[in-house]
């Protein structure tokens, strides 16, 4: 019998309130992505260990000013959240809500790999959605701390008109910090499961898995902690997710932890079954490590190196836009094996910038490296690497008035802006330029770095010490960025995009 040995987290990176569904013998991933574009990536496993990105629910949600980086306005830490993803009679469906939008998306294909996706919407928030398919009528669970059900048509586009719609439950309130929330829902041997996570101001002290359960649709439920533990980092609790199945009949829990700066990462713990209670672990204890009667599969990479060589102008699905994008100022077919981004909109910080193109980072450490052809820049012009968060750094070329060009290490001032750290002459038509990211044990440092031959390196400014800040609430990106502080219609072409994981 074929076996494989899962190891927590099964994917260092920020791939946040995760659903899993399995079809057959094929497991697949949805997670939140905000206001990364495509959005809502649909990844696939064999195994729940090797997960390689399919698909992309859409493209872009909505196409306004704020979702196109336009006038000062962006969706950081709005966008897409925690997005529910189930199979009914042939029929794929991912429902999340978007807080920017104050509207509920429901989309849906029969081809979840390579198919488009039909969407409904709905006005007014559902926060923290699960979609339950309960024989032929359909179901919305959502809410914080006081949980509502919502009943959908039977096609799950719109609201019922004569549907439940009603408080289901409320959560506890007494030393309770954030109450229950990102609810997964299912029907299984009589009783139907509500899965939550809290997070207590007393015990432990971090967050936790809880189930609720009833005979009865409307109630009453009755709760258990199902998992309060930290896999031994920082007392940073595993929760918020659900249940799945194998072939075989094995279950096991999804759920996420947060690890600092790298983001919200997820992990896959066995499951077992005790008096109708799904029972995580080994008396409450969550293993690190453990063996699964999985197959083995082969281990595709979440953040890819890139020599740009496309025949048409298509990224690879690894990629994604910092918001929308302007389709007309970036292109990989231009200027074979090189990315080309023109400027647009004049901007003074990074993360106004419109197409920035943006991968994941990971754990413990990594590295990302590119190098720039400059020739083409205007006065004004700012283009290279950027770790992006909210407390960003970037390391690139400046463009002057005067035909000078600088090599500029910037951060957020703190009101958004940059501050230039360090800013050094540079004579050449070419730079490289790197940004390393160390995230082992939370140490959370990102050190910036430019050559004029790719092999002799020299640091630039001082390391950045990253956080994880709400008002973006996505782990660290590296980026490929350009953008115009005076004119527009510069550009500068990226030969090559070369990362590097250590582990």
């Amino acid at each position: 019998m074929s076996s494989t040995i899962i190891t927590n987290p099964i994917i260092w990176a920020d791939v946040p309130d995760i659903d899993m569904i399995r079809v057959g013998d094929t497991f697949y991933m949805v997670s939140t992505s905000m206001h990364s574009m495509p959005g809502c990536p649909i990844m696939k496993s064999r195994n729940l260990k090797d997960w390689e990105i399919v698909n992309y629910v859409f493209d872009r949600i909505e196409d306004h000013a704020a979702h196109n980086l336009a006038d000062g306005k962006g969706i950081y830490g709005k966008g897409s959240w925690a997005s529910s993803l189930r199979y009914h009679n042939g029929t794929f469906y991912v429902c999340f809500s978007s807080n920017d939008m104050q509207q509920f998306y429901i989309y849906r294909t029969e081809d979840i790999e390579n198919g488009k996706w039909e969407r409904s919407v709905i006005k007014g928030l559902l926060h923290d959605p699960a979609l339950l398919f309960d024989e032929d009528r359909v179901f919305v669970f959502s809410g914080n701390g006081d949980i509502y059900i919502t009943e959908l048509t039977a096609d799950a586009a719109s609201i019922k008109p004569d549907g439940i719609r009603q408080l289901l439950l409320e959560g506890e309130r007494d030393g309770i910090g954030l109450r229950i929330e990102g609810c997964h829902a299912y029907k299984m041997n009589g009783y139907y499961y509500l899965f939550f996570i809290d997070w207590p101001r007393t015990g432990h002290g971090r967050r936790r898995e809880l189930c609720y359960r009833s005979k009865e649709l409307l109630g009453p439920y009755e709760y258990k902690v199902i998992l309060d533990d930290d896999l031994g980092y920082h007392n940073k609790g595993v929760a918020q997710g659900g249940i799945i199945d194998t072939p075989a009949g094995e279950w096991y829990a999804f759920l996420f932890q947060d690890h600092d700066a790298v983001g919200r990462i997820p992990c896959i713990l066995p499951l077992t079954w005790r008096d109708g209670w799904p029972v995580i672990g080994d008396g409450g204890k969550a293993p690190v490590t453990f063996q699964t009667n999985l197959p083995e599969s082969v281990s595709m990479p979440l953040v890819i190196s890139d020599e740009f060589d496309y025949e048409e102008n298509k990224l690879a699905l690894n990629w994604q836009w910092n918001h929308n994008p302007d389709n007309s100022r970036w292109s990989v077919t231009a200027r074979p094996g090189y990315l080309r981004l023109q400027t647009g909109d004049i901007v003074d910080r990074v993360v106004l910038a419109r197409n920035t193109l943006t991968q994941r980072t990971e754990g413990p450490a990594c590295s990302g490296t590119t190098v720039l052809d400059l020739s083409a820049m205007k006065a004004g012009d700012y283009a290279g690497l950027v770790a992006l968060q909210s407390g960003y750094g970037t390391v690139g070329i400046q463009a002057e008035d005067n035909g000078e060009r600088y090599v500029v290490m910037g951060i957020n001032r703190g009101d958004g802006g940059m501050e230039a750290v360090e800013k050094l002459e540079y004579n050449g038509s070419r730079i490289y330029v790197r940004i390393d990211f160390d995230f082992r044990d939370s140490i959370d440092l990102a050190y910036f770095y430019y050559s004029e031959d790719g092999a002799e390196w020299k640091a630039i400014g001082r390391p950045l010490q990253m956080k994880y800040t709400l008002d973006h609430f996505m782990g660290y990106r590296i980026g490929l960025f350009n953008y115009a502080t005076k004119q527009s219609g510069g550009y500068v072409d990226f030969d090559y995009f070369r990362y590097t994981r250590m582990v």
